[in-house]
């Protein structure tokens, strides 16, 4: 796997870590039990909503731009990295309590994704 797929891939797994925050941080302002209408227009007025799907946009291109280079049954586990940097990032930035079951959890589909990759 060439530099340029590995760096595709690491800027893809950032945007997916963004964007699950920024969206997490949208849906934290939502009011609570509130019809769907109202849960539209309160994600329309939320900058956190908004860069959330923003960068999903701009990671919808980057993931094209990684399948046009890898087979998909390579790219989706290693894409799965996710799992661990969004647990990292939501302990670390939103202060979320991870057990070791989910830390666990996480480290196993690592493990996964690495015998995965080495098969390339």
């Amino acid at each position: 796997m060439s530099l340029t797929i590995i760096l595709w891939f690491v800027l893809s797994i950032v945007c997916d870590v963004v964007g699950q925050l920024c969206l997490k941080l949208g849906a934290d302002k939502l009011p609570a039990g509130g019809n769907l209408r109202d849960m539209a227009i309160a994600l329309g007025r939320s900058g956190w909503a908004l860069a959330g799907i923003l960068t999903y946009v701009a990671e919808f291109f980057i993931w094209l731009r990684i399948l046009a280079e890898v087979p998909l049954s390579i790219a989706f586990p290693i894409a799965s990295l996710n799992f661990l940097a969004i647990t990292f990032a939501s302990s670390i930035l939103l202060g979320e309590r991870v057990g070791t079951r989910q830390w666990l959890g996480a480290c196993l589909i690592t493990c996964g994704v690495v015998i995965v990759a080495r098969t390339a």
